[in-house]
């Protein structure tokens, strides 16, 4: 609110020709210390000493107003002579402030600077209205967008999940195919991956796809999509990347799996994965759907092959599982 406060104080001062126009909110003061000595600092020390008015509140001479006759910066230096205050209104009509006006000359205050006065505090109350609202808005879309996004994201292993990785997809063969570049996917799968659940608990297997998954991302780019597709398989979306690139990252993948032994207990599991490719500048007039169709088969030749291995889908080759 601090350039709303300001643009209020600059109107103030114009229009009624005060020496200052403060606004003085209950839980946001303006600011000034005792210690500080310059001539605004010490008027809004004044102003933020007072209670907030209940209406509209005019000392046209603060000598002779019983409520300020007595304090020490109208009796003493700088010797202030006149206080105005309108009550500042949150959205449930409650009292949070003023807006002020101070000066060192008593003046008179008529019907009509009254009025101006209550309109300058009505234009800070819709100010406020206005922030609040934007504030509210700003967090129910970050609300809604965390929402999205856990919507979209495996609850397990923090992947996008299948539902995700298709629009990724769909929308990566668009901005390809209209920028005129290829688009590759991969199709991953851990190899017995049902066996080391059986034998090893289900959590022991969660906390295998979790390592898996690091080492997967650990071989892609940052624009790259990974994506849970079904249990233990997982889809990545290469866009750019042609079917030598594709091969070549589902070949750094599988070599990253090997790479180490995971420990279960006291079992060391050597894990492997078998991986199916396919490119749109070998299919160039697949659609999502049949890329999909494409990788999948490769995938099962690649399983039947005897697993740990990469296969990529061409056209004219019939991948026999």
């Amino acid at each position: 609110m601090h350039q709303q406060i300001l643009r209020i104080r600059r109107i103030g001062k114009r229009l009624f020709g005060v020496s200052s126009c403060f606004v003085s909110i209950t839980d946001l003061m303006t600011g000034a210390a005792e210690s500080e000595r310059s001539m605004e600092s010490i008027e809004a020390v004044f102003v933020d000493g007072l209670p907030a008015p209940q209406a509209l509140y005019v000392a046209n001479d603060a000598r002779n107003d019983p409520s300020l006759r007595q304090h020490r910066l109208v009796v003493g230096a700088p010797y202030i002579r006149f206080y105005a205050a309108h009550p500042i209104m949150d959205a449930q009509n409650q009292i949070i402030g003023s807006v002020c006006l101070v000066d060192y000359a008593p003046r008179t205050f008529n019907q009509e600077d009254g009025q101006l006065l209550a309109d300058l505090a009505s234009l800070f109350e819709r100010e406020l209205r206005l922030s609040s609202a934007s504030a509210t808005q700003l967090d129910l879309i970050k609300k809604n967008r965390n929402l999205r996004r856990e919507s979209l994201t495996d609850p397990l292993i923090g992947t996008w999940n299948r539902t995700a990785i298709m629009r990724a997809l769909s929308a990566e063969m668009v901005n390809c195919r209209q920028a005129q570049k290829s688009l590759s996917m991969v199709f991953v799968d851990l190899d017995h991956f049902k066996k080391i659940n059986e034998e090893h608990g289900r959590p022991s297997g969660d906390t295998l796809l979790l390592k898996v998954v690091s080492r997967l991302r650990s071989c892609i780019r940052p624009h790259d999509a990974l994506g849970r597709y079904d249990g233990d398989q997982f889809m990545v979306v290469l866009p750019g990347a042609s079917h030598l690139i594709s091969l070549a990252v589902a070949e750094r993948m599988r070599l990253a799996i090997m790479a180490h032994a995971e420990a279960i207990g006291a079992a060391k599991l050597q894990l492997t994965v078998s991986a199916g490719t396919a490119s749109t500048d070998a299919f160039p007039a697949a659609t999502a759907e049949e890329l999909i169709n494409h990788a999948e088969k490769a995938l099962a030749a690649a399983k039947k092959a005897g697993r740990n291995c990469v296969v990529q889908a061409n056209p004219g080759e019939s991948l026999s599982f």
